[in-house]
């Protein structure tokens, strides 16, 4: 077994396939691998004199110790979608939409916490 932690950064494509329950995920790694992250790498590892492989291994391992993308961005569309189920409850204005309203988020963030109650989740 070999030691090389040689890592390719590669470009990935991906033709986007809502049936896929992983689809919103890999639509964000094909929209964020068309950029070359290396230049800011390389004035990051200059500027705070840090090998550049160091700065990769801390954000490699600073976002998988964090159990799911969902949890490093809520993301403005995430934002959007729980505001709204808030703004449509308020519109309505009684209290029976705005307990629905509770019990929708309710259910979103439940989703985004499975990671962390139960790490073997994908299996």
């Amino acid at each position: 077994m070999s030691n090389d932690n040689t890592i390719k950064l590669e470009q990935f494509i991906w033709d986007s396939n809502p049936s896929d329950k992983d689809n919103n995920f890999k639509n964000d790694v094909a929209l964020y691998t068309q950029e070359n992250p290396l230049p800011t790498l390389n004035r990051l590892s200059n500027n705070l004199n840090i090998p550049i492989g160091s700065i990769v291994r801390y954000i490699v391992c600073k976002w998988a110790m964090s159990g799911s993308e969902s949890l490093l961005d809520l993301g403005p569309d995430m934002v959007k979608e729980i505001a709204g189920i808030f703004d449509a409850a308020e519109a309505l204005g009684n209290d029976e939409e705005r307990l629905k309203a509770y019990h929708s988020v309710k259910a979103i963030i439940s989703w985004m916490k499975v990671p962390l109650e139960d790490p073997d989740y994908r299996n």
